[in-house]
């Protein structure tokens, strides 16, 4: 697995610059590339190879995309939940079938987000899932993942927590996003595995 990135820097905020300029950078030809490979690698993993229901996500602009593993995992006949950003940041969710069944919505001055344009199955509907597909920036050598800043998914794993949910926690980055530590808080959960285009790596439960 390849290590690297600019986690020398201690505050939050300055990491997600730091990363988010690095994925800028990426030509759109290895970001495509990235996607394949990546989904190859997260559908050898045996909490997905046994799932049922798993909450993803549609990658936008650079991130490692996900419609490729979206799509693996829907030929499974996997029931895959998306989220809907709603207006406190907290996350509903709908049954993705597909492409045609994406549209891209608009938050205010935020980024455009493709979502479920389906039924609303609620934010509790997370609570089903057998495994949760996280996005992030970065994860450390704990599992300890950086997101975006926006608490969209602290939310979720808050709310997994209070309901003694325990799905599996998979992110999902680029190789070079595996540091050697990211700042973490008292509400931070570790995630019980990485998928990268280059290959997984699991971390130990604490």
């Amino acid at each position: 697995m390849e290590h690297g990135g600019p986690e020398a820097e201690s505050d939050k905020p300055t990491l997600r610059r730091n990363f988010l300029g690095m994925r800028n950078r990426l030509t759109t030809d290895v970001v495509r590339e990235a996607a394949d490979a990546l989904s190859g690698h997260a559908l050898e993993l045996p909490e997905l190879a046994g799932a049922q229901t798993v909450a993803a996500y549609v990658s936008v602009g650079n991130e490692p995309g996900t419609l490729p593993l979206l799509n693996a995992l829907l030929a499974r006949g996997v029931r895959v939940l998306l989220p809907v950003l709603l207006p406190d940041n907290d996350l509903d969710w709908g049954v993705y079938a597909g492409e045609d069944s994406l549209a891209l919505v608009r938050h205010g001055g935020k980024m455009a987000l493709f979502e479920p344009a389906g039924e609303r199955l609620g934010p509790d509907a997370v609570l089903r899932a057998d495994v949760v597909l996280l996005p992030g920036l970065a994860v450390d050598a704990r599992g300890m993942r950086l997101g975006r800043g926006g608490g969209s998914y602290d939310r979720v794993l808050a709310r997994l927590e209070r309901a003694g949910a325990r799905p599996a926690l998979v992110v999902l980055l680029y190789g070079t996003e595996i540091v050697g530590h990211v700042p973490a808080e008292a509400h931070d959960r570790p995630v019980q595995a990485v998928v990268t285009p280059s290959g997984t790596r699991r971390f130990a439960a604490p």
